[in-house]
């Protein structure tokens, strides 16, 4: 076999290449005090922002920010947060995290080039929103687009698990009440029939929540169209329990019988109708619906938008919790695991050296960015709204 000679080039000493240190940044993070009545968390609890401030970060936030999450403003204090009363002061921060989206007039008070991190609420924005943020050159992330390294959603899985186990427990307090409760204990007690639990869809709601009344001792009973999302429910269960595909004699039969009907569907757009009026007709009297599928629409013909401060109406004898934001609901909970999942990727901008360089090496926080420079780089946005828009791929690298 013959063998290629060196060049004169090859044999010559060549110089050495050394990797070049990363740029570490200083991150200033401004944290409002959320202005909706209907959301209680917060983004970072204390100890995140300890760690944040440990690392060389600022973080300044706005007086009474997390009271609604059971912490306190001296708490922040301790852990090096600067407090101020100044909102204005608060949105000047080079960036901006917030649970739920900014409202346009908190847009004009962010300034121009800054960077947001928040919930994006798809089926709540306008497309003067994207405007807004594009008028001022804002690169915005939602936390429901970052993905894991497993390429799941680990904000969006948080919070569903919480919402799931939130659908039992609301469940059960609800049918002790007085006033329309049947006076039962979700739960199985010897010599007494076991609550009759039925749960629409087997995705990580519905995942939970049956986990959780089967804890409790209920007969569960799962019910979603796909085969899949069925099997790994028994998987994960560890034990078998009555699924079934979506079919309407079988799920009237389950209805008329379950003390507890929980709406766990999802769509690409709207939630699909999956009980109609008819089928609410048939079932117990003092029965409970929690449809946690309103955020979309809900999956119950019967349901409508409720809040906190009213969550429950009758409808056909049957009460109906339909409260969007049921995380909300234990904020303290979910100010915490919404705080494990975002201090990790805060402190990776960091370390990068800024969000442009951590956008570059983590596929997962990329796909967060929906706006980038006031670039609309989200394909499914610019569709649902018609908007132009650029693939972020193509202006990064």
């Amino acid at each position: 076999m013959a063998i290629t000679p060196f060049t004169k080039q090859q044999l010559l000493p060549q110089e050495e290449k050394l990797e070049i240190a990363r740029y570490k940044s200083e991150l200033f993070i401004g944290i409002p005090k959320e202005n909706s009545c209907q959301e209680r968390r917060i983004c970072l609890t204390p100890d995140a922002v300890n760690s944040l401030i440990y690392q060389g970060n600022r973080v300044m936030i706005e007086a009474g920010a997390g009271e609604n999450s059971n912490y306190s403003d001296k708490e922040y204090t301790n852990a090096g947060a600067e407090i101020t009363k100044d909102t204005k002061k608060v949105f000047s921060c080079p960036m901006i995290l917030k649970v739920e989206p900014p409202s346009l007039l908190e847009i004009e008070m962010i300034n121009p080039e800054a960077i947001v991190i928040s919930a994006i609420q798809l089926k709540t924005r306008k497309k003067a929103y994207f405007s807004a943020l594009s008028k001022k050159k804002i690169t915005a992330l939602a936390f429901e687009y970052i993905k894991d390294e497993d390429g799941s959603y680990p904000a969006v899985k948080a919070l569903s698990e919480i919402a799931g186990i939130a659908s039992i427990l609301i469940a059960a307090e609800l049918m002790t009440t007085n006033e329309y409760g049947k006076g039962l204990l979700l739960g199985n007690i010897t010599g007494v029939p076991p609550t009759e639990v039925v749960i629409l869809g087997a995705g990580t709601v519905g995942e939970f929540a049956a986990k959780t009344a089967i804890g409790l001792g209920a007969n569960v009973k799962v019910f979603d169209n796909s085969i899949r999302k069925l099997r790994r429910l028994q998987n994960n269960l560890n034990q078998r329990i009555f699924t079934s595909t979506i079919q309407p004699k079988s799920l009237l039969k389950a209805l008329r019988r379950c003390d507890v009907a929980i709406g766990a569907m999802r769509g690409k757009e709207r939630c699909p109708v999956i009980v109609t009026e008819t089928m609410v007709e048939h079932m117990k009297k003092a029965a409970v619906i929690v449809d946690v599928s309103i955020d979309t629409g809900g999956c119950f013909e019967t349901s409508e938008l409720t809040t906190h401060e009213k969550p429950t109406f009758v409808k056909n004898g049957v009460l109906h919790y339909c409260v969007p934001n049921i995380p909300s609901r234990y904020s303290k909970t979910a100010s915490l695991s919404l705080s494990n999942i975002i201090t990790p990727f805060l402190l990776q901008i960091a370390e990068d050296g800024g969000i442009e360089s951590a956008i570059r090496r983590d596929n997962g926080l990329r796909n967060g960015v929906y706006v980038y420079h006031g670039i609309l780089t989200n394909r499914a946005i610019g569709d649902w709204f018609d908007l132009p828009n650029n693939d972020i791929n193509l202006i990064v690298f």
